[in-house]
């Protein structure tokens, strides 16, 4: 018997914790009724689970040395080779450690998580090597993913290629670096409030929050289902269509998904853009306290230049944007603390492809190790328990609601417009906190640079970052905001204004 019925002591700490009083006898008659329930959880103990067919050989690789890592980019190096023929045919691409490829480590940049080896694929890592490509390792990502900055992994910070005492941005902070020196030629990012735009506009690469639901989530690590995204980071535009062909579309799998269907997205790339109507988002700008005024300007001459171009730029105006960030963050505690925390990264309630070997080891290892856990994940379950205990969820259930509201108005600006224009994040990179920072120091260099990213994951509205300029020697990123499923018209705009002139040259 694997399944243990519970001594009379642990059901009495349940009761407890529930408010009820129980006696003695009635203890022993609860344990009694559970006898033929637990049975049937034997039973499910014996039978075989159905798991994806990992379908191409590989083995686990080797963690890289300072003299291969000089970024900290890499959490594992490997190769393994798909498809003798397909799109992605002689390419490198570094998958993000939030996700499984199985038979090589998995982290999630955690060491309660540390020395997990997944035994599936993601659909996503399938879909790659299916078509060609060849899976180059694993790139580091922040703790757990829950961090905007490239300082919270458990294996230290992710260094900028262009200045290693500034963040990379997180958390998809290796993939950003990966493909920003050239080491890889695309990579696998993920997204809850703006990870995959964060790291490519402070590493100057172009980095693609798809629809909602059009890539699968289906084997990678959740933050909370409704915020959930994983998307394609590359050096150009064409690369970032090609890769977001590969990966799109369902797996039946992914309960994220409901409708969605992969597009030819390199025939968008057109290089016309005449009459193409692009809204300057006026709340995107002039964050106090936040945003640099070399930022807000880059990204206002980059308006400019796509008026230039044959593009109709006008100024639109949601006020409700300001209000996104507020939105996210009681949907992000909230759903953390029950997805990524006490549901042991699993839950329930959903259909679906579970990682149970994922479940089993990082639910043992965060609670036989909580103290383990980065300052901001801590910060998350203090702050989201209470507010489950204290207000029974409430504010999460108002905060989805004002989700739609929020969708709603964005559907409605792009009904005037085909694309939202603004700064992906209000700053440039920053200085990465030293190892003595303060907590203060350390969450807010974490969390400060989302007001922007965060609105269009819980909007779902496709999210681009597109360099346009530097600025004392770093990186600024434009964003490209469209209509859900309209990833082509994205991608397009981008293609042209990339096209047009070298934005690292002005």
């Amino acid at each position: 018997m694997i399944v243990k019925t519970p001594s009379l002591a642990e059901i009495e700490a349940i009761a407890a914790s529930f408010g009820l009083d129980l006696s003695v006898d009635d203890l022993q008659s609860f344990q009694g009724l559970m006898a033929g329930t637990l049975a049937s959880y034997q039973r499910v103990h014996e039978l075989v689970e159905p798991k994806p067919r990992v379908k191409y050989p590989r083995t686990p690789g080797y963690r890289p040395g300072p003299e291969e890592n000089p970024h900290k980019a890499w959490y594992y190096k490997t190769s393994i080779r798909g498809s003798a023929s397909g799109p992605l045919r002689g390419r490198t691409i570094a998958i993000k450690d939030n996700i499984c490829v199985a038979g090589v480590p998995m982290m999630n940049g955690t060491s309660v998580l540390e020395s997990y080896v997944p035994d599936v694929d993601a659909t996503i890592v399938t879909r790659i090597l299916d078509a060609g490509g060849e899976i180059a390792g694993k790139s580091e990502c922040e703790s757990l993913c829950f961090s905007g900055g490239s300082h919270t992994t458990d294996n230290g910070p992710v260094r900028n290629p262009h200045d290693h005492a500034r963040s990379a941005g997180g958390s998809s902070a290796g993939s950003g670096v990966l493909v920003a020196t050239g080491e890889v030629d695309m990579a696998i990012g993920g997204d809850q409030g703006g990870s995959i735009r964060i790291p490519a506009s402070w590493c100057g690469v172009y980095g693609l929050k798809p629809t909602h639901g059009l890539v699968p989530y289906t084997g990678a690590f959740p933050i909370e289902q409704t915020l959930d995204h994983l998307g394609p980071m590359t050096r150009s535009t064409e690369d970032c269509a090609l890769l977001l062909e590969v990966i799109a579309g369902e797996d039946g799998l992914d309960p994220r998904q409901c409708g969605a269907k992969a597009q030819k997205y390199r025939k968008a790339l057109t290089g016309e853009i005449e009459g193409l109507r692009i809204g300057i988002l006026s709340e995107g700008f002039e964050w106090a306290g936040l945003s640099e005024a070399d930022v807000d300007e880059a990204v206002l001459a980059a308006g400019r230049r796509f008026e230039k171009l044959g593009a109709v730029v006008s100024t639109v105006s949601v006020p409700m944007h300001r209000d996104g960030i507020h939105i996210w963050n009681a949907i992000a505690v909230e759903g953390a603390t029950a997805l990524m925390l006490k549901g042991n990264s699993m839950g329930t309630n959903w259909k679906g492809a579970y990682t149970t070997s994922l479940l089993d080891a990082y639910g043992r290892g965060w609670r036989e190790r909580p103290n383990d856990l980065s300052e901001t994940t801590k910060l998350v379950l203090l702050l989201g328990e209470y507010m489950q205990t204290r207000y029974h969820g409430r504010y999460y259930a108002k905060a989805q609601n004002l989700g739609r509201a929020l969708r709603a108005v964005y559907d409605e600006a792009l009904e005037q417009v085909d694309l939202l224009l603004l700064p992906t994040l209000p700053l440039k990179a920053t200085k990465i906190p030293a190892a003595d920072a303060s907590r203060e120091e350390y969450v807010a260099r974490a969390l400060e640079m989302v007001p922007n990213t965060a609105p269009f994951d819980v909007t779902g509205h496709p999210a681009m970052n597109v360099p346009c300029a530097m600025s004392q020697g770093l990186p600024i990123g434009m964003m490209l905001v469209g209509k859900h499923y309209d990833e082509a018209t994205i991608l397009r705009a981008s293609h042209t204004f990339e096209k047009s002139f070298d934005w690292k040259r002005g």
